[in-house]
């Protein structure tokens, strides 16, 4: 019998035990109080499912040995949203769901190979509200979520904000052929990689320029604004901060909006944000969301 856990997987004492009872807990009064039902999404779905029309890569899915495609849950996202449209599409929209459990990646081992990493996730779908709404709703409860955990100053919590529809207008210039390598360069913060492509010297130096384009949302709208003149997008983002403004102050926490900030899984199609704190080691990533039609 093997005396170790799979890699990546964990065993849990007593005390994490209990401190993951109580934070699921402490989240799932906020969800309760804001209108949020729960539901309880299987550990196990099809591939097809899960990768979410390929918006999840493959490799970040820990495949199972079945009869038919199956694995086990990088997210929650995904499951619930398919719940959504087939047992509960019979349900009055608008629909606000919530769910706790552990996930599951596949990542690269230290040592080389895969391994599997195991994590607690905790939040909420909201189904049939329309953008701006629907962010303005999320982002409130999350601030509020915020609260209930009483984050500590030293934790120098900042909430993280970018648009598509933001990456989309940095992109409108660019070739239809250089736009995904320029929008990798962008998310990755790679300089020299947007320097080596292809481009006109003037939009090069112009896409240059708007990797720096990151700060409090009032700036950088002012200056993606002088760029590409006003925008419908631009109304909507100053009117969900100033939404935003007050919960955050009264939390101590700093909004950055940065226009190349795109997450990890391809699933979104509006608004994206992290919740980031600083830990003793390195800065972690509390909370991540954002919207997908």
């Amino acid at each position: 019998m093997a005396l170790q856990p799979a890699a990546g997987a964990k065993d849990l004492n007593p005390r994490q035990v209990e401190s993951n009872r109580k934070l699921s807990e402490q989240l799932a009064s906020v969800y309760r109080r804001w209108g949020y039902d729960e539901v309880s999404p299987p550990r196990v779905e099809r591939l097809d499912t899960l990768m979410a029309g390929g918006a999840i890569a493959s490799e970040d899915v820990v495949r199972l040995v079945a009869d038919e495609p199956l694995g086990l849950r990088p997210e929650m996202t995904a499951s619930i949203a398919r719940a959504a449209c087939t047992r509960l599409a019979s349900r009055p929209r608008p629909l606000r769901l919530w769910a706790s459990g552990t996930v599951f990646q596949s990542r690269a081992a230290d040592e080389g190979g895969q391994c599997i990493e195991e994590n607690l996730q905790s939040g909420v779908e909201l189904f049939g509200v329309a953008p701006i709404e629907a962010e303005m709703e999320l982002l409130s409860l999350l601030m509020a979520a915020v609260e209930r955990l009483d984050l500590q100053a030293q934790h120098q919590p900042r909430l993280l904000m970018g648009h598509t529809g933001l990456m989309d207008l940095l992109l409108s210039p660019v070739p239809s052929s250089k736009r995904d390598d320029v929008r990798t360069a962008l998310i990755e913060f790679d300089r020299l990689g947007l320097e080596a492509i292809s481009l006109a010297t003037d939009l090069k130096a112009s896409l240059l320029s708007l990797l720096d384009c990151r700060g409090t949302p009032n700036a950088v709208l002012d200056r993606l604004t002088s760029c590409f003149g006003n925008q419908p997008l631009f109304d909507d983002l100053h009117r969900l901060c100033r939404q935003l403004h007050a919960p955050a102050a009264a939390q101590g926490l700093r909004i950055q909006l940065d226009p190349t900030f795109q997450p990890r899984f391809d699933l979104y199609t509006g608004l994206v944000f992290q919740l980031v704190c600083d830990t003793n080691s390195a800065p972690v990533v509390v909370a991540r969301g954002g919207r997908y039609d």
